[in-house]
Order: C-alpha cells, then structure tokens, then sequence
C-alpha cells in the first residue's frame, strides 16, 4: 500500500544522540497547519493509501490531534504516528488520539533500562515515560510497532531489549542500524558499532521475538550479514513512500534510499543478493571500509 510521510516539524522533547535530523529542529522548527494539511490533499489526490506522522516528535505539534482528524477526514486507510512515545503515559491523549483517528503506533524505546535509554535520548525520564506509553496504548488494543536504534551503547542488550518488548506486548519491532546523519555523525566517533559485532546480538533478539511470534525486522543491514534470517530484511516489505519533508518531497523514497542514501561496491555484483540488496548507509563504508560485506554465492 502506497503511504505518504509527512514530517510535521522537528521540534522534539529528546535530545537524541543518534538523531538524523541534526539541526532542523533550530532552522524550520514546526510546520504551520495549512502546510501540512496541503500535504495531506497532495498525498490523497495522488492516490496514496496510508499516512505516516512523524518530525521531530509529532505528538507535541499543537495541530497534531486535528491533523489526525483531517487524515482521518479525506480518508486514509492506515494512520500511523512515529513517536518517542512519552505524551502516551497520558491515558487520557491516548484515548483523544485514538478518537482523531490513528490507527497504529510506532514508539521508540533504545534501551532496557532507563540509565541507557535515557542516555541516548537525552532526556531523564523518557524510559519510564515510553514504557507506559506502550501499557497505556496495549491495554486501549491498539496496534504497537516499535523501533530501537542499534547504537554502540545498546548493541549488547538487543535481546534484553527484545524479551522487554515481547513482554509489553507488542505487535512488531524492529531494530535499526544507527543512519550517520545529523547528531549521529557529530557523534560518529563513539556512537557507531561495527556491524560485525551487532550481528550476534540482532540474530539472539530477533529470535526472541521470532519465538514468541511477533513480526520482527532489521533496516539498514545488508543481507550478506542476515545469513539465515533474509526474511526479516524490512527493506523487502517497505511500501512505496512519498516523503514530504521540510521544504522539499521525496516522491520515490525507495529509488531515494537505493541511488543516494545507501551504496554498494563493485564487489557486491559477485552477491546472489546484488538486486534486492541496497547495502549500508553511505556513511559506514566512510568509517569502517568494506571488509566486513563479503559477497554470498
């Protein structure tokens, strides 16, 4: 199903260490209302099916609940809103969210405590905050799809993190390999974990999900490092996206992430996954070179 994206506004409540948006919170701030919902007439005129909200953090846009509404108005069939999840301890938003209209949530939780998860968020407190979030959203039976960004502070704990996640509940999670974007490059340095010491620790997670039967998946990780669970590759499932960012739209983020974000080398044309594959994010190879990504026949 065909979705549109739409980021309105990059003001936050984190501080995120790993966060790909850099400064925009200082350049654009929020979007104004009519902006976005100029976004939302696009995207519907075009044909498009789903609706994803997400910034910045969304859910502290004054127009948030009545851009909900409006999706909800023109009549798009899924309504999701990518969230650090904190305004979700609040049962009483939830309740007025839902009401508006989503129809999945997507929190972010970094960490199985609060000392690591705080810490990459920058912000005391949001751990707990999150967690309740998650309660608050799962005992109201709404659909919870979390992310977690695998970073060199919590690569070790992807299977705590994941038996934490299994037990609120969730419907799906996700780990993502950290994007060297925006506050993640400054903090490239300390930040970033070789993919080939994350692997054993993705693999042991995702089997905790896998066991317990919940969709799980990776992004931003080759398959020459997914031996054996090729079928949790998000890249393959990930619908047509048009992107309506800050001051330009990406109408095609998937030809976006091939020919611009991401890279292969020569050698990966050796790969039997040479034309589903997209490789790292551009900025890896720039850190740690190509010996990790070996082709696999």
């Amino acid at each position: 199903m065909k979705r549109a994206d739409i980021k309105i506004g990059f003001l936050c409540n984190n501080s995120c260490k790993f966060c790909v948006q850099g400064e925009k919170r200082n350049i654009f701030g929020n979007k104004k209302e009519d902006e976005i919902k100029k976004n939302l007439r696009e995207a519907k005129k075009n044909n498009l099916k789903g609706i994803t909200f997400t910034g910045g953090e969304p859910t502290i846009h004054d127009s948030f609940l009545e851009l909900v509404s409006y999706a909800k108005f023109l009549g798009f069939k899924t309504i999701q809103v990518q969230t650090n999840g904190r305004l979700f301890a609040y049962k009483d938003f939830c309740k007025k969210t839902i009401r508006a209209g989503v129809t999945e949530f997507s929190p972010a939780l970094h960490g199985h405590n609060a000392k690591i998860h705080d810490f990459l968020t920058g912000s005391a407190g949001s751990f707990e905050q999150t967690l309740e979030g998650i309660k608050n959203l799962k005992e109201l039976s709404q659909i919870v799809l979390t992310n977690t960004v695998v970073t060199s502070k919590n690569y070790k704990f992807l299977p705590q993190i994941a038996r934490l996640l299994v037990g609120l509940g969730v419907d799906q999670f996700q780990f993502a390999f950290v994007h060297l974007g925006g506050q993640a490059w400054k903090n490239r340095k300390w930040i970033c974990p070789k993919k080939k010491d994350v692997m054993p620790y993705v693999k042991k997670g995702l089997d905790v999900g896998i066991k317990a039967k919940k969709i799980v998946m990776t992004e931003a990780i080759p398959y020459c490092l997914m031996g054996g669970y090729e079928n949790y590759i998000a890249e393959k499932i990930i619908p047509d996206t048009t992107v309506y960012d800050s001051d330009f739209v990406i109408k095609d983020y998937t030809l976006y992430r091939q020919n611009e974000g991401k890279l292969k080398r020569e050698d990966c044309k050796k790969c039997k996954y040479y034309r589903v594959c997209e490789g790292p994010w551009k900025e890896y190879p720039q850190l740690f070179g190509w010996k990790e990504f070996l082709p696999r026949k």
